[in-house]
């Protein structure tokens, strides 16, 4: 940066001598009509000219290079950020406002920090350089020509105020239509579905429109901007010439030194304005470093302690004593007095409405979340004294929604252990009952599945989920919700590359279906945080008790529905 600016201060220094030098080939060669200094006077401007396309040239690749490392670091700063954020953090701000403080805003930031430093330093060197050659050539008419320039500096300083509260507006506005766009086009199935994309194209329109009036009052201040400044400079240079005209009459001044100070002067005020411009690039990256900054200031995951350790290889032994936790801002405990014990082949089923803290316990489980009481432990091992990266990569994870990458089927599997080979992949596939579905499509495990999956049915995209966690090979499972929003059939050809995945590791199943409590060696039944209930399905079942009544009130809606579609109905069912 010091190098950019110092090569930025040339370019002033320079475009002063080049003035100058016009002032010689006026009063030196062009009136006294001596051609002698000409050839003298035309080889330095050729010289000061290269060496200033040089310097420009260096200047501009320098601030470029500065400007795209400014952009990848921050940027890549915030999403490191971003990625150590807790998973509520997403639940309650936009996806599209967060992307437009990582594009825009840091654009805004570096726009004023990296790009308009150099600037103003070059507008700040040319006033210094152009205002000492305004004294050296005529002291009284330099002295005229300034009382024009703090005119400048209040008119630039008045609407630059004016464009600080715009310019946040504007950027505030910027993120909204970029979440309301987002939004549209995540739920676009949902969007068809309903016919609801007039109601759609309406909130975008709206929001349109609010950007589009903070664009016009922006416009409208710039609009009365310019031509201010621009009939200031005016009257500057036309007090400057009636003054100048009256001393060259005088013969206090040649007729060189006069055209010389008028060059000098018509610069003089560009700079003024750059360092006008540069104030209210300064408010618009203070905007964007308000916005940036609220996301900085985000309470990240509780960082590893200094003394952590790495769990290299885990038996998958887990055990919660007494676990508690509440959410920041809360009073009440997502979950409170968790006592669990399993180890490899157990198979523990979470179960329970929703807000129990089904959830939360699995959050605890991969340290996504710290208990405030009690402890979580690995093979003995609290994961608080375990770095978080170790504890992970002990746990294989299907998620509630299945979260594909857009990319191929391999790429997808081979998530879970990048660098993973071809044929590693395939066995992983043929054990989740994937292989078959996958060789038929078009390209097989080279096809592209789209962004989130959605070329793939929800079973398909269920089962390489289920690959991709056999291929991790992690002594802890953990299910959340592995059956949801998937048809009777599709969830049971779930079922049986699910058994392959729980076969000799400690899994923990959290699921609404009580149905899965079948496959469970202990099943936690949770309400309002705690566990109400525990035991075998056989034993909860002849207890009677809340599980019991779940277990009945689920039987009977299933019956329903199914009844709903028997012979004595009398509809016409028809399968595609």
């Amino acid at each position: 940066m010091g190098v950019a600016l110092l090569l930025a201060a040339v370019s002033p220094a320079l475009m002063s001598l080049e003035i100058w030098l016009f002032k010689v080939v006026v009063d030196d060669v062009l009136i006294p009509r001596d051609f002698r200094l000409f050839w003298l006077v035309a080889a330095t401007y050729v010289g000061l000219t290269l060496v200033q396309a040089a310097c420009d040239g260096a200047e501009r690749m320098l601030s470029t290079w500065l400007s795209q490392r400014f952009l990848v670091d921050v940027r890549t700063a915030l999403l490191d950020h971003l990625q150590r954020l807790p998973l509520e953090f997403l639940n309650r701000n936009r996806l599209g406002d967060v992307m437009s403080r990582v594009a825009g805003d840091v654009a805004a930031i570096e726009a004023f920090l990296v790009s308009g430093s150099s600037a103003a330093v070059s507008s700040l060197l040319q006033l210094v350089f152009f205002t000492a050659a305004l004294f050296v050539l005529q002291p009284v008419l330099a002295l005229v020509a300034l009382v024009v320039t703090p005119l400048f500096w209040a008119t630039s300083r008045y609407f630059a105020c004016r464009l600080k509260a715009i310019s946040r507006e504007r950027q505030r506005l910027s993120g909204r239509l970029n979440a309301s766009l987002e939004q549209t086009l995540s739920t676009l199935p949902l969007v068809q579905a309903y016919d609801a994309g007039d109601r759609e194209v309406g909130r975008y329109v709206a929001e349109a429109e609010a950007k589009s009036r903070a664009e016009m009052a922006s416009a409208r201040l710039r609009s009365v901007y310019a031509p201010t400044l621009d009939l200031i400079e005016l009257l500057g240079v036309l007090v400057v010439i009636g003054t100048g005209a009256w001393l060259l009459s005088q013969d206090r001044m040649s007729v060189g030194a006069l055209l010389a100070f008028l060059t000098f002067v018509t610069r003089l005020y560009g700079p003024v304005r750059g360092l006008g411009s540069a104030v209210t690039g300064a408010f618009s990256a203070a905007a964007g470093a308000e916005r940036v900054v609220e996301l900085l200031d985000e309470p990240t995951l509780p960082a590893d302690r200094p003394t952590a350790a790495t769990l290299h290889t885990a038996r998958g032994e887990l055990r919660l004593e007494g676990v508690g936790y509440t959410y920041p801002g809360t009073t009440r405990p997502a979950v409170r007095g968790i006592d669990v014990v399993a180890g490899p082949g157990d198979v523990v089923v979470v179960v329970g409405a929703s807000g129990a803290g089904k959830s939360t316990l699995a959050r605890l489980l991969t340290r996504s979340l710290d208990p405030d009481h009690g402890a979580v432990l690995m093979d003995g091992h609290d994961l608080r004294d375990l770095r978080r990266s170790s504890v992970r990569r002990q746990v294989a994870v299907v998620l509630q929604e299945t979260q594909l990458v857009d990319g191929t089927v391999a790429d997808n599997i081979a998530f879970a252990r990048p660098g993973a080979t071809a044929a590693e992949i395939q066995v992983a596939a043929r054990a989740a009952d994937a292989h078959d579905f996958v060789v038929d499509l078009p390209q097989g495990y080279d096809t592209q599945v789209g962004e989130r999956g959605r070329r793939l049915s929800g079973g398909q995209a269920q089962r390489v989920a289920i690959a991709r966690a056999l291929l991790r090979d992690a002594p802890v499972l953990l299910l959340d919700e592995p059956t949801t929003g998937l048809d009777a059939t599709s969830a049971r050809r779930v079922i049986g590359p699910l058994r392959n995945l729980m076969r000799g590791r400690t899994t923990v199943i959290i699921s609404h279906d009580l149905a899965i409590a079948r496959e469970a060696t202990e099943v936690l039944v949770m309400d309002r945080g705690e566990v109400v209930e525990r035991g075998t399905l056989s034993e909860l079942l002849e207890r009677e008790g809340h599980f019991a009544s779940l277990w009945r009130q689920q039987s009977l809606a299933s019956h329903e529905q199914a009844s709903a579609y028997g012979e004595d109905d009398r509809r016409r069912v028809v399968v595609a």
